[in-house]
Order: C-alpha cells, then structure tokens, then sequence
C-alpha cells in the first residue's frame, strides 16, 4: 500500500511542473515578434516589415541606426534602414542551422540608438522536404550461420533523413525473397528501426550469399527515398560430408611399376568451406600392413603413388581403403574403395629344379633309361608362365614331357660309351613364351660310369725290337705296353707271354715278363751268328668280370756286334795257317793280277766290313793292293835287277769301333816264262774242274731258293690283300753291294732308314751313333706306301741271304784250297 501511494504522488509533481513551464513559454512568446520562412529560399526574400510590426517610425530609422546586433556568427538576416524590412541575406539550409531540432527559431536582436532600443526578432526556419533518406553505407555486410533458427532478429542500421517532422523517414521496404521478413522498431524521437527477421534456415551449400535492398521513404510529397544493399552472407558449418565424386575406382597397373608412379587420383568434394570443405586423405582404418609398405596416399591430392615393389606373383590384385575427412572441428569422414589390379610382366625367368638325380648312368644302359626328374616353375602367369626346356647342344639324351604340368624326364635316346665321352656336361634350357622371352640354364654333369667292354689294345701291333747281342742276362731287354680304355679294376692290366708249342717255344723259354708292367727280361745272352731273328706273343688280360684279353706279336731282331775277328780264307796252307806262294813270270805288264786275298768276318754291317793294306813288302813299288777286293797286282815291270822272291804281309782288319784283325802271308816267286807257263797249265786244269762242279751245285742251289722266293713272295702278296691291316717292312734289300760280304741289311724304325752294310756304302749315308758301327741311316727316297713289306717277307730275304752267304763262303773256302 505504501508503495502505491509513493507512485501517485510522485506522478502529481510532475504534472504541476509541465503546467508552469507552458505558461512561462507562452507569456515569452507573446513579448516576441516571429516570422517564419521557408528553408532554402532565395537570397534579398523578405522575410517581415519589422518596423511595421514593432511600430517604428521608419523615417528614423535610419538616424537611429536599425540594425542587427550579430553575435559570434554572422546572421543570415539583413534589416532594411529605410523600410525596416527584414530579408534573407544568404540562403538558410534549416538541417545546417538547427540540425535535428523538431522547431528551428533563428532569435534576432535589434537595435535602435538615440534612444537606445532592442527589440527580438524570432524566425521561425520551416523544413521542405528537400533530402532524401541517406543510409550510412551503400552496402552493408552480415554473416549469418546456418545453424541459425527462424525468427532470428537482426537491427539494420536505420536511414537518416535531414529532414524533420513529416518529411523524415516514414517507412522501409525490403526486397522480396524467401528467407527475410522486414519490422520496423519505432523508436520515437530516434525515428523507426528496421530490423532483419529470418523466416526459414539458411543453408551455405544451396545458397551461400542473400543479397537484400532495403529502401527508406520519407513522407514527403512527392516522397523520396534511399536504399542500401544488405549482402548476408551464410556461415559454414560442418554440416556435409566428403563425397567422393566416383562410385567406384578400379585400374590396372603394371607390375614392378617404378617407385614415384601415381596409380591415380582419387578426389573428394565437401560442400562446406573453410576448414569444414578442407578433405585430407589417407588410408582407411583397415588397411593391412603390406599395402602401406607398397602405397602411399598424397594427403593433399589424394594420389595413390607406389611406394614399394609390385610383383605380381605375390599379390594379383588390391583392394585399398581410402579415407577422405574434412578439417572440421568435429570432422566427418567417408570411405572408398579402390580396386588395383596388377598386370603381370615377364620379369620371372623360369625356375629349373633336378630331383632324383643319377650322377652316374652304366654305359650300357638301355634307351629310355631315366637319369633325372626335371621340375620348371615360371612364378608368371599365362604365356608368361609357360614353358618349353630344350638342350642347349647335341646330347644322347632328350627331355620327354610328364603328365604333370612343367615336368620332364631326362631319358637316352642314343647309346652310351663312356670310352668316347665319359662325363656330359648337359646344360638345360628353359624358355618361356612371354614378350620378350626369359630362360634360365641349369647345367648338370652326368657321369658315364664303366662296364668291362673294352679288351686291352696294345700300343703296336706287331712289336718289333732290336737286342744287341751278347747282352746282360736278367737285364731288362724291352716292355710292351698295353692299354684299357676302360677305367678302375677293368683296366688294371696285367701281362704274361704265351707258352704255347710252336716252334719258338724254346726262344720265348729264354724271356720273363713282368705281370705289371710289360717289361722283358732276357734270361740268357743272345748270339747274332746263331740268332738273328724270333718271334713270341704277349697276352694282355684285364681285371673286369669277365676278364677281357688281347694278344700281340713281339718281333725280335739281334743286333750284331763286332765280337768276330777276320777269318782268312785264302792264302792257307795245309796246316791252316794264313800262308801261301804265288809265281809269277818275269815278263809281266804292269797291273797283273799276282793273287787275291779272301776273308771272313761272322760280323754283319761295319763290323764285317773288310779293309785290306800292305802290312809288310819287300818292294813298294813292285806291288799294290786293292784294299776293298784284296787283289794284289803288279805295279810295274820285273827287272833284271829284282829279287826273285818278294814276302807281302797282308793286314786284314774289319770296321768296327774296337777294329779286330789278321795277317795273311803271301810269297810271291818270280820265275822264268816256260816255268810259270807249266805250273799254270797244271794248276788251271785242276781248278777248272772244280769250279765247274761248285758252279753246278751253286746254280743248283741258287735256282731252288729263288723259286721259294718267288712263291713266297706270292703267297704273301695274296695275304696282304685279304687283310685290313698293313705292316711296314723294316728290311729292304740293297742294290748297291758290292764287296767282300754279301749278307747287308737295310730296315726301317719310325721315319728313318737304316741298312747293316757290306764293304761298299751307297753314297749319301750316315752313321748312326750307338750302332757299334754297322749302321747306316740311308736318305728315304721314296714314297712310305712303296716300303711296305710284311716282316715274314723280311724273314725269307734274311733266310735267302744266309743261304748265298754260305754258299759263297763254300765257295771261297774251297777256292781257298
């Protein structure tokens, strides 16, 4: 109740002090002259007669000095001293001079002087609608989020007018659209306010800018009118979600593609903006280990981009999450697939495993015999995977496909000998189909192993040997050699000779042979004189299962050395010693044949090669000797003054490196013609008979042995042409002897020819050193396929030369008698 009280009072005060202050006013006024004029009238416009209204003479105001009293600023009225008329000095702009004032009274003084006078003019400066409604800025700014709910309120700033009363602002107008309402807030004394109402939500993504006018009008007549531009614009929110602007992403790359290879570009819009429209991208949640070592994800661009090595063979294609988010402060995130399909290369060269490997495979396998099982692998896939295995050379052996895929069998296909090659080294190729092509090599060795199939081969066959005589016995002599071809214990060898019943048995009871190493040894010495030649066989034998042999035929010719000293044969006389008498006339010629000298030596070659020279002579110049034939002669005439008997010692040395000699003696009697003529006749008589027998018997005898030559020859020509194998003579028969000895040599050893000569020598021979002298090597000066002999041929011309040897020497020792 109190308080009801205090509030009735309290509005009784103030209706009191409104009452009084309005009379006060009131009773002022009417003390006052008041004009009004319009606002912006035209400069000299009268505003009032002053003088008329205050009731002064006008003929004194001049003298009295009317004017206007101005005060700090100079006043836009001027007083007329002859009329008192008051008029406009300069135009009134009343919003410049009263600004917002409701009523605009411009309080003039007047003074009069003589007497003094002051008078107080008010002028009232009436308003004209002559200014439009202005607002502040032509265009203003708002931002509004679109999280903003309907019915938000928002004050505009409001327009100004100059203007007062009715001609200020009167009302606004806004532009027509869908979001926005326009109120108007009056505020009275401070004009109306317009104020933004909005209607329905804002949304940024369907329109991110609102462009309003808003007109002021004021109430003029005609009215006039301002505008300004409201741009609102709309707030983002995180209100969207990326989207990624694909449904699906799926591509094909390379494999082995180089690191740094965009794969692709995946990209996602946000309708927001700001931070809000801001995607990072990156991998999904859910993405494996082994897909980040082999991508990366650009976060700004969204490139998926190789990071490691991409092979086909382990991983065929991808399946990579990509998350896009935005940058919101509670972002949204969306996830997309994106499908790699890897392209398979050929970068895999194909694999090649051996498994169950023979190394070694029996020579005498049969064709078809499996050595190894061969496994291909090419990791690609398609042609690229496919697979052909070939050899890379000729082999026995060939690759025979599996039933199963990318296997072989490696198998002969031709028959073995592992005599020829013992080991292959068989190098496999594998080549597959892909563009360009790939191969691997596998090398593997197989090894031939060995079958007891070779019989042990001899070096040559026939040996053939040369034993000087009067060797060392239990010497090694010689060694034949043999060889296996095949390996281990099938080609251990081991030797023995033959001990059959033929004809050489007793020679070859004379040799030992080592079981090991082939080498001969001689029991017993060996005489040229009683033994030239002999044959035995040596038999070779392998250690395989069964045992394997083989023979070969040993020839053995007996060297001569010079053991044998010169026999003479003639001069002897009857108790067998070297001495004998010759007569000779007086009366003959120089170059007469006194005698000749014959001799023997067992001894072949230079060692039975005979020289002859004068030991002893009574007369040098009486006689001469012939020192190949033996043959004495006369040297010149007989005088009277020569001795009737002459003693001539004859030397007869053979050639051998330690020469062996004898002397033989002839008496030589010179005696009358008749003498010599009687015991010539006696003597030829005699001689003469008996060589014509020893002629018979030698024609005999030389006849019989040509022909077996002769046959023999034939039927070893038949021989020789029934056979395969030729063997080369090593004994030639010399056409150029002439000598003391009829029993020379020649044979042959390697490339070289050699001849055991009599007393003469072909011209163009040497000595070979080592030979005890007896051996020539004669230049070869024909062809080898004209040389060739067969040793039995060599065999029967010994045997024809022996023959006419001894005949010759029965011929010589019965001459010699």
């Amino acid at each position: 109740m109190e308080r009801k009280d205090t509030g009735a009072r309290r509005m009784r005060w103030r209706w009191a002090a409104y009452v009084a202050v309005s009379i006060l006013v009131l009773s002022e006024a009417l003390a006052q002259i008041r004009y009004s004029i319009p606002e912006e009238v035209n400069e000299g416009t009268v505003v009032g007669n002053v003088a008329k209204d205050l009731g002064l003479d006008k003929s004194t105001l001049k003298e009295r000095r009317y004017r206007i009293v101005a005060g700090s600023t100079e006043s836009p009225f001027q007083v007329n001293q002859n009329d008192g008329i008051l008029y406009v000095n300069r135009k009134i702009d009343r919003e410049e001079v009263c600004e917002r004032n409701s009523v605009c009274l411009i309080n003039i003084k007047t003074v009069l002087e003589n007497p003094l006078e002051i008078h107080y003019v008010v002028v009232e400066v009436l308003d004209v609608n002559d200014h439009s409604p202005s607002f502040p800025e032509k265009e203003s700014r708002l931002e509004i989020s679109e999280s903003a709910l309907p019915g938000l309120r928002i004050q505009l700033q409001a327009a100004r007018d100059p203007d007062v009363g009715q001609f200020t602002v009167q009302e606004y107008k806004l532009s027509p659209n869908d979001h926005f309402r326009l109120e108007v807030k009056d505020r009275g004394k401070d004009g109306k306010i317009p104020v933004l109402s909005l209607l329905r939500p804002l949304d940024r993504e369907t329109q991110m800018r609102h462009r309003l006018l808003l007109t002021a009008i004021d109430g003029g007549k005609p009215s006039r009118s301002g505008t300004t531009e409201i741009i609102a614009d709309v707030l983002d929110i995180n209100d969207n979600m990326p989207i990624f602007i694909k449904d699906n992403y799926s591509l094909h790359l390379k494999e082995n593609a180089p690191i740094g290879t965009t794969v692709i570009q995946v990209n996602a819009t946000d309708l927001d903006e700001g931070s809000n429209g801001e995607i990072i991208y990156s991998f999904g949640n859910n993405v494996n280990s082994r897909i980040r070592q082999l991508f990366r994800v650009d976060p700004n661009t969204g490139e998926i981009i190789v990071h490691g090595l991409i092979d086909f063979e382990l991983e065929e294609s991808y399946e990579i999450d990509i998350q896009a988010s935005d940058k919101g402060s509670a972002p949204f995130k969306t996830d997309k697939s994106v499908f790699v399909n890897i392209v398979d290369l050929n970068d895999n060269a194909p694999e090649i495993e051996v498994t169950s490997f023979s190394k070694a495979i029996p020579e005498d396998s049969r064709l078809g015999t499996t050595v190894a099982l061969i496994s291909v692998n090419d990791k690609d896939s398609g042609l690229n995977g496919k697979v052909v295995c070939s050899f890379s050379e000729d082999v026995p052996f060939t690759l025979s496909p599996s039933t199963q895929n990318n296997m072989y069998s490696l198998v002969t296909r031709l028959p073995l000998d592992r005599e020829n090659q013992p080991a292959y080294d068989v190098t496999i190729i594998a080549r597959d189909a892909g563009v360009p092509t790939l191969s691997s090599e596998k090398a593997i060795t197989i090894v031939v192993s060995d079958v007891n199939d070779n019989s042990p081969a001899f070096l040559m066959n026939p040996y053939t040997f040369y034993v000087t005589e009067n060797n060392v016995p239990g010497a090694s002599l010689f060694s034949v050699t043999a060889s296996d071809r095949d390996e281990s214990s099938n080609a251990l060898i081991s030797y023995h000779i033959a001990r059959d019943g033929n004809e050489d048995k007793k020679h070859s009871s004379f040799l030992n042979i080592n079981s090991e190493n082939g080498e001969i040894l001689a029991i017993k010495s060996f005489d040229f004189e009683t033994l030239k030649t002999f044959h035995f066989v040596v038999v070779a034998m392998d250690s395989g299962t069964p045992a394997l042999s083989s023979n070969v035929t040993v020839n053995v010719f007996i060297l001569d050395q010079n053991d044998n000293a010169p026999v003479i044969l003639y001069p002897v006389n009857t108790n067998g010693s070297a001495e004998g008498v010759e007569e000779i006339p007086r009366n003959v010629n120089a170059g007469h044949l006194v005698t000749k000298v014959r001799a023997y030596d067992a001894d072949i070659g230079y060692n039975g090669w005979l020289l002859f020279s004068l030991q002893e002579v009574t007369d040098h110049s009486l006689f001469g000797l012939d020192r190949y034939t033996g043959q004495i002669r006369t040297l010149r005439s007989f005088t009277e003054t020569d001795e009737a008997d002459h003693k001539l010692v004859i030397l007869v040395k053979d050639n051998g490196n330690v020469s062996l000699s004898a002397t033989a003696t002839v008496i030589v009697k010179v005696v009358e013609p008749k003498e010599a003529f009687a015991a010539s006749d006696v003597k030829s008589a005699a001689q003469d008979d008996e060589e014509n027998n020893l002629t018979f018997y030698l024609i005999i005898t030389l006849s019989s042995v040509s022909a077996l030559f002769i046959i023999s020859i034939i039927v070893l020509i038949a021989m020789q042409c029934s056979k395969h194998t030729d063997y080369t003579s090593k004994y030639l028969q010399d056409a150029n002897y002439d000598g003391t000895l009829c029993h020379s040599i020649q044979y042959r050893s390697g490339d070289k020819r050699y001849m055991l000569v009599g007393p003469r020598m072909s011209i163009g021979s040497t000595i070979v050193p080592g030979s005890n002298g007896n051996t020539l090597v004669v230049p070869d000066r024909r062809r080898a396929s004209a040389e060739v002999r067969t040793l039995n041929t060599s065999f029967h011309m010994i045997s024809f030369r022996s023959i006419v040897f001894n005949v010759s020497k029965q011929k010589d020792a019965y001459l010699a008698k």
